[in-house]
């Protein structure tokens, strides 16, 4: 079997998705926020884009991802759905605008689906938000979930240390993701958690299952691309694995440019009028 079947997909589907997982072929799967970044990694063929709330951290500069708005997370994800061709969008519906009650959870939903044209949504939490899923689900809006590791909750848990490795906890993982799959969310990602814990889910549900620090057996892997590429260099977890160094050969490029305005070799007759 090829390793890339699905780069011969002219656009990426929840049904794609769900017969690359029944098929065996791992799902890729990378943030985005801007229009440039996301038609360089749609190009490339990576499956899903994630336009995240991690925008708040990478982008915004803010130490969670809670300060990020609505408004601000469906500039995000306009910017990034018209650079796509072929990936699947989901988007993050940011902290406060779904947890109170279904139908602001429905709402803000709405308002992302019309006004960014993206493909499906991405929620953290399990059987107390069911409710607001199930909403969702209902007005034909295709849902992620998210469990494990749930950066809208940091303030609950205190830490961003690897969570459910208590077996109570490691239960209630389970429960959850089959509460997500049976409201029908059509994938699940499951962050900084033991990888045989995150075996054990993947082989409980049969929608898709995708991991960032969970470890090599679940259905696909997603990373925030700006630390996958070097960009954002003070975040090193475990779980990272940084493909390129693209602060270094930034600030080099940014060096070489200072160095040519100054010593007035930029620009040169050929790249003046």
């Amino acid at each position: 079997m090829s390793v890339h079947q699905s780069s011969n997909i002219k656009r990426i589907t929840t049904h794609v998705l769900q017969e690359m997982k029944n098929r065996g072929e791992k799902i890729s799967m990378l943030t985005a926020y801007d229009f440039s970044m996301a038609g360089i990694l749609d190009a490339a063929g990576i499956d899903i884009i994630l336009v995240g709330d991690s925008a708040s951290n990478v982008m915004a500069g803010h130490e969670t991802t809670l300060p990020i708005t609505l408004d601000q997370m469906i500039y995000h994800a306009s910017s990034v759905v018209r650079a796509v061709k072929r990936s699947f969008v989901v988007v993050d519906i940011p902290f406060g605008s779904y947890q109170g009650n279904s139908s602001e959870a429905l709402r803000s939903t709405i308002r992302i689906m019309k006004e960014s044209g993206a493909h499906a949504v991405k929620v953290e939490g399990g059987a107390e938000i069911k409710e607001s899923v199930v909403r969702i689900l209902s007005a034909g809006v295709p849902v992620m979930g998210h469990l494990g590791l749930t950066p809208q909750s940091i303030y609950k848990f205190g830490t961003y240390t690897v969570r459910a490795k208590e077996e109570d906890e490691a239960e209630k993982l389970i429960s959850d993701a089959k509460v997500l799959e049976e409201c029908g969310c059509f994938a699940i990602v499951l962050e900084k958690i033991p990888a045989a814990l995150a075996k054990r889910v993947a082989e409980t549900v049969s929608i898709p299952v995708i991991g960032i620090g969970a470890g090599p057996y679940v259905d696909g892997q997603v990373l925030v691309v700006h630390d996958m590429l070097g960009i954002t260099q003070e975040f090193k977890p475990r779980f990272l694995r940084q493909y390129a160094d693209l602060r270094g050969i930034m600030t080099e490029a940014v060096g070489s440019f200072i160095q040519d305005v100054k010593s007035e070799d930029f620009p040169n007759d050929k790249e003046s009028y």
